[in-house]
């Protein structure tokens, strides 16, 4: 009988920094990824990462205290041994949901996740924001982040995916920087389209009856009934708020979900009595919903409160984009260099 020869295929490997609960690690995981690291300082999140990815190694406290040196140490790694590096440093500062300053102290949180970069030289980067950062006086922002990522010695290349055609039952824009090292001499790129989005009708089937519901007081009930399902425009929403209550306060938190057009953008606080509500029941979403348009799996795990809960949903990327992007990066760079 002949001889069969298989080439071993090292498993890729990453570090995640601003890894939160582990939307990105679960689509690290699920792409095939060995990851070494995630760098996290909010407590919950910590204890919900932990819950979920035991077996990965956690730098609980500040990015700006950690070395690239002591980096490598928990990593087990060298300069240059490292495949992706990956964050999602925090967006506050640039979102379109909020007070939009240039000089807003967390926009220069991309400067750790450079120099962490420039000491670990990966081969791959991925930076993952809010579309924030590319609108209006924001482009600046962006423009200084894409200077300061070339610096460290890599090809980048920045593109906006909206989760929802890959396999995420939200419509969430986010803009995707994916940088190559410079002597590799491959260009990056974006994966393209998977799929056709998916419905709230389609994702939540299978679901048992909630429990835990969180009904909608009085005067939100008489606010549905001036929004049209599926209508996610923050003046349809704010119209209905002034006809029944005189004021507009929460309106952008609150969207009233239709069965056959995906899901608006899970955002990551409910502001008193606003939140994304149910299609037909007069209720918000459960947290059992949320997970499903948020593409994490029944089984993942978290830790605390609603409140808790929900922010560390709205702040996540959704594993199954990030499996997408993942993958790309896996099949157009790291095993290009392996040949």
């Amino acid at each position: 009988m002949p001889k069969v020869w298989f080439q071993m295929v090292k498993q890729p490997t990453v570090i995640s920094t601003f890894a939160g609960c582990g939307g990105s690690s679960l689509g690290y995981k699920l792409a095939g990824f060995h990851e070494l690291l995630a760098v996290e300082w909010d407590d919950n999140a910590v204890e919900t990462f932990q819950l979920n990815f035991p077996g990965v190694p956690v730098y609980h406290g500040d990015i700006a205290k950690l070395t690239g040196a002591e980096c490598m140490r928990m990593a087990g790694i060298g300069p240059g041994e490292l495949d992706v590096l990956d964050g999602s440093p925090p967006c506050q500062g640039f979102s379109t949901a909020g007070k939009r300053r240039y000089d807003d102290p967390r926009n220069s949180l991309f400067r750790e996740f450079a120099r962490l970069l420039k000491e670990l030289q990966s081969k791959v980067f991925v930076m993952e924001n809010v579309t924030g950062m590319i609108k209006g006086y924001m482009k600046q922002a962006y423009l200084t982040i894409i200077a300061e990522l070339r610096a460290c010695g890599y090809r980048c290349k920045g593109e906006v995916l909206n989760a929802m055609y890959f396999n995420v039952p939200q419509s969430r824009e986010r803009v995707i920087i994916i940088g190559v090292r410079n002597d590799l001499g491959i260009e990056p790129s974006h994966p393209k389209p998977q799929g056709k989005p998916i419905t709230p009708r389609e994702a939540f089937k299978t679901l048992p009856p909630p429990d835990n519901i969180k009904r909608l007081p009085e005067w939100m009930k008489q606010a549905t009934r001036f929004m049209d399902a599926g209508n996610y425009n923050h003046k349809h929403i704010e119209r209905a708020f002034i006809r029944v209550r005189g004021k507009s306060a929460g309106c952008i938190n609150t969207k009233l979900l239709s069965w056959d057009r995906c899901s608006c953008t899970l955002v990551k606080s409910e502001i008193s009595s606003t939140g994304i509500i149910h299609p037909d029941c007069e209720r918000y979403l459960t947290i059992a919903e949320m997970k499903r348009i948020m593409s994490f799996p029944d089984n993942f795990e978290f830790i605390g409160d609603r409140k808790q809960i929900v922010s560390r949903l709205g702040n996540s990327v959704p594993p199954n984009l990030m499996r997408a992007i993942t993958e790309h990066v896996k099949n157009e760079v790291l095993l290009k260099c392996q040949n």
